[in-house]
């Protein structure tokens, strides 16, 4: 061993070697491996979370981000004075990523329970997009939650639904199976191997067009917001809304984005959980 890794002078010329000097070593490494990951981020590129979300957000097939969301935040980020790095992720992969900062921001949907107390909500917001049941014509539909009640629904793997994914789970009388896509949920539905399908309206009628989808019908159970989601672990989250805030507003007054929508406009079905009987 070289005498430079044998001894070590702290300031003032002390000399440290031995054990002291591994432990001094390991706080070291500790320190650069605690650093936040903001620390070394260019200020002006933000690194923005999108999942797989069609129509809305989705990775293309040249592996690029794409869909009516991603246009609308890339128009806001230049507004704003800012480049976008978008990272494509499964959603619960952009939770975790917004909790410790990893990801600055995400283009999601208003109200999502797992994350709340993590992330700063835009207060604009722009469409909204419905949740619904959606079940063959000969069915009857939904006019109240309850009617779930002894049937067999249908779940698509990764949605968690905005919270309602774990009230189901835990029901005792509402019987859940997971298709792995929104495709093969219709088809479960087509070959009855459930009595309602859980999806969002636009992802699902993007997909809706093989002629046996025409029997196929939807009752809405709620509508949420898409909002801009602003990672509390970032020292800049509340900065980043106001300038998102302004930047939407100013696009919205040249015509060039859609109206801010009122958040209390809100649908939710009777007996929804958490929502009226």
């Amino acid at each position: 061993m070289s005498r430079s890794l044998k001894s070590f002078l702290l300031p003032g010329g002390l000399p440290v070697s031995g054990p002291r000097l591994v432990i001094i070593f390991a706080w070291l490494a500790i320190a650069v491996l605690a650093r936040p990951v903001w620390a070394d981020v260019d200020p002006y590129k933000l690194r923005i979370g999108y999942t797989e979300f069609p129509p809305l957000e989705y990775q293309n097939e040249r592996s690029e981000p794409a869909g009516q969301f991603i246009e609308l935040t890339r128009k806001v980020v230049k507004e704003a004075g800012y480049e976008a790095e978008f990272i494509y992720l499964p959603v619960s992969r952009i939770y975790l990523y917004l909790k410790d900062g990893t990801v600055d921001l995400w283009p999601g949907l208003s109200g999502v329970p797992g994350i709340q107390g993590e992330v700063l909500e835009s207060w604009v917001n722009a469409d909204p997009v419905q949740l619904f049941a959606w079940y063959l014509e000969a069915s009857e539909p939904l006019t109240h939650f309850d009617q779930l009640a002894g049937k067999t629904v249908i779940v698509i793997s990764g949605y968690t639904y905005g919270g309602l994914l774990s009230w189901l789970e835990s029901s005792e009388n509402i019987r859940l199976t997971e298709a792995p896509n929104n495709r093969a949920a219709l088809e479960m539905l087509k070959l009855k191997r459930g009595d309602y399908v859980l999806d969002y309206r636009q992802p699902l009628e993007a997909i809706m067009t093989q002629p046996s989808d025409s029997k196929i019908r939807g009752s809405e159970l709620r509508s949420r917001y898409l909002a801009w989601m602003y990672s509390l672990a970032s020292p800049r989250a509340a900065l980043l809304r106001e300038q998102f805030d302004d930047a939407y507003l100013r696009l919205v007054g040249r015509g060039e984005v859609p109206p801010v929508r009122d958040f209390d406009s809100d649908f939710v079905i009777p007996g929804f959980p958490g929502g009226p009987r």
